[in-house]
């Protein structure tokens, strides 16, 4: 099969263990992401299959069209918000997608969380250029962590703030928070005005786009701290830069963005001092790699073999 993996920004997906899978077969790699259509339908062009890296590129019905090759989409994880599943299978084309993992993020998070509490970048920044300190930390133990969205992500992060000795706080769907009582945590009343660090983890849908407004940052601490390592769009359009000018949140950690990649510092967040970001690392370690990829390249093996698995 002649397999096309667009993305690869690293060029990591050579160097993974699971790639020897593909040895049989004919792999174009590109290490860019290309938003124009006619861009992207020459390079998919010669493909029976692609193995697509998470939300990285956006495979529409009109792009669909120009691929009269492409007979498999494989996709890293389980999400497939960025695919028009019902136009690929109009067009007989199969869906695939695996499974996640929520280590890799939930530890991200956590970094960030110390990155920020802590000015690592900034101080990490300021002596590279012939300073010494220049802040002041805050301490975690003892202030208030709150969770937006309990999830498998949410829970193991808010299981690192008890760690730390904060009182966990949360606020979710009422499954999730039967399963936040039962750990042993709190529900939140005002989630937004008592957290002294506020960490998002929840998932993007037409329903959760744009849930966080203005009115809901305006009602936060001056000194605390919005982690996403969610979705960019959980936040209404310049609510969170607006509300960062304005000193209420005072701080933030941001993973991820409305477009992405985010390249020449192009975006409005990178110019904030109260601001430590990220660019989208979230899953972005070997262990989460070779899990997302060993999953896509046996479910390219599986279809190869007129045994499709996984599908959407």
């Amino acid at each position: 099969m002649r397999i096309v993996i667009p993305d690869d920004y690293q060029d990591a997906v050579r160097s993974l263990d699971c790639f020897a899978k593909l040895a049989e077969h004919d792999v174009t790699i590109y290490r860019d992401t290309v938003k124009d259509a006619g861009a992207l339908a020459e390079r998919f062009a010669d493909a029976d299959a692609l193995v697509l890296i998470r939300e990285r590129t956006a495979i529409g019905d009109a792009l669909l069209a120009r691929l009269p090759r492409l007979k498999l989409i494989s996709q890293t994880g389980k999400g497939t918000a960025h695919i028009d599943v019902a136009a690929c299978r109009a067009r007989g084309i199969v869906v695939s997608a695996g499974t996640g993992s929520p280590y890799a993020p939930a530890e991200l998070t956590w970094a960030l969380v110390l990155a920020a509490m802590r000015r690592i970048p900034q101080e990490a920044a300021r002596l590279r250029a012939g300073g010494w300190q220049s802040t002041l930390g805050t301490l975690l133990r003892g202030r208030t962590l709150g969770i937006l969205g309990y999830g498998k992500i949410g829970s193991l992060v808010a299981g690192y703030g008890r760690a730390f000795g904060m009182r966990v706080i949360v606020q979710s769907g009422e499954g999730s928070l039967a399963r936040a009582r039962a750990d042993g945590f709190e529900t939140a009343a005002h989630l937004f005005a008592e957290s002294d660090v506020l960490s998002l983890h929840v998932r993007l849908t037409k329903e959760t786009r744009g849930m966080i407004a203005a009115a809901d940052l305006a009602t936060m601490k001056r000194d605390a701290l919005l982690v996403n390592t969610s979705r960019a769009e959980l936040i209404a359009p310049n609510a969170l830069v607006d509300a960062l000018r304005a000193g209420r949140p005072g701080f933030a950690a941001i993973d991820v963005y409305e477009e992405e990649s985010v390249l020449g510092a192009a975006h409005p967040l990178l110019a904030l001092e109260n601001v430590v970001c990220t660019p989208h690392l979230g899953y972005v370690e070997k262990d989460s790699y070779e899990l997302y990829f060993g999953q896509a390249f046996e479910q390219m093996l599986a279809f190869a073999a007129g045994a499709p698995i996984n599908v959407v």
